[in-house]
């Protein structure tokens, strides 16, 4: 079994928004639309509040997502606001993320509790949840409201200078690029990087740790594309330099957002040879194994970073949470087999 296809999608790549790069241009279209635009407010450590169908409570807990997915296939959404609420008009910085249903959304930077105009808005600090916790629980619009609001809003915060002249730069196009004194534009960066699933080709995987996670801890291979290479020739290079072995069969799979800061995740499948010697890169990686499909689907069924310990003192194998795309990438071969 060589080949095997994505199960879902990715859950950062569900997105019912539907972006117009012509509206973002239409200052017509801002002013008449703002007071019934709903508005996502985000903090500085990337949290959101959210709304939950099947509540989780304070503690937030990514076990609980069975329970919360039988009950009401996702468990919550992003709270908005509306633009009237927030400001007379989209403030400077305001970034305008697509329209749904007719609804314009946009995202801008806020806390808990926000002063706007007199108004105080008191949200209870419990309930804000950012990317990485509750991103794999959202529905398909909270998904995409709080991914795309977190990747601009960070891109904001990098580009205050210009890279060109090093002057100030300002918000222009409702947030979709910013303008320097002298005229130059950037437009929001995107890193990519790609995230390989290496596999036999019949039975066994491929997992990696990297030294600062805790012992157990595995997820499948990833590396930044660096200038002037092509996707499939990150994945050999990456894969050689930081195990050791050479791989074959290099096979797309998808893609998701992962704005920590500004990355894209482009994933893909690659089959080596597990007789190789494995020869994890100092200081990148702190150990690399192979394991076996049942071996596989026993960690997936432990839950998201499980850490059950077994009898004989065994390492467990925790595997990566719902939110990225590694996980659906090893549920996805895992049913294959």
């Amino acid at each position: 079994m060589s080949d095997f296809a994505l199960t879902e999608a990715p859950v950062l790549s569900r997105n019912a928004l539907s972006r117009d790069e012509n509206l973002r241009r239409d200052p017509g279209f801002v002013a008449r639309t703002w007071p019934q635009a709903r508005v996502v407010v985000v903090d500085d450590a990337g949290r959101t509040p959210v709304d939950w169908t099947v509540a989780p409570g304070r503690a937030f807990r990514e076990t609980d997502a069975a329970a919360w997915d039988a009950a009401a296939g996702r468990g919550g959404t992003v709270r908005t606001r509306s633009g009237a609420e927030v400001a007379p008009e989209p403030p400077a910085e305001a970034v305008l993320l697509g329209e749904s249903g007719g609804v314009p959304y946009w995202a801008v930077r806020g806390a808990a509790s926000r002063t706007a105009d007199g108004d105080v808005f008191t949200d209870d600090q419990g309930d804000w949840a950012d990317l990485r916790a509750a991103g794999a629980f959202l529905d398909e619009l909270g998904a995409g409201l709080l991914t795309g609001a977190v990747a601009t809003l960070n891109w904001h915060d990098r580009a205050r200078f210009c890279a060109v002249d090093g002057t100030r730069t300002r918000a222009h196009d409702a947030g979709w690029a910013r303008v320097c004194e002298n005229g130059h534009e950037e437009y929001p960066r995107t890193d990519p990087a790609i995230i390989c699933l290496v596999h036999d080709g019949a039975d066994r995987v491929l997992l990696a740790r990297q030294p600062v996670w805790p012992v157990g801890r595995y997820s499948v291979l990833a590396g930044f594309v660096e200038s002037g290479e092509s996707l499939e020739a990150c994945v050999h290079r990456e894969i050689a330099e930081e195990v050791g072995i050479g791989v074959t069969d290099v096979r797309y799979l998808g893609s998701q957002a992962w704005p920590f800061p500004r990355s894209l995740m482009v994933g893909f499948h690659a089959v080596g040879d597990p007789e190789l010697p494995l020869r994890p890169q100092e200081g990148e990686i702190a150990d690399a194994l192979w394991i076996t499909r049942d071996e596989l689907r026993t960690a997936l069924a432990r839950g998201d970073w499980g850490s059950d310990e077994p009898a004989d003192g065994a390492t467990v194998v925790m595997l990566p949470g719902k939110v990225s795309i590694a996980r659906t990438m090893l549920e996805s071969w895992a049913a294959a087999g």
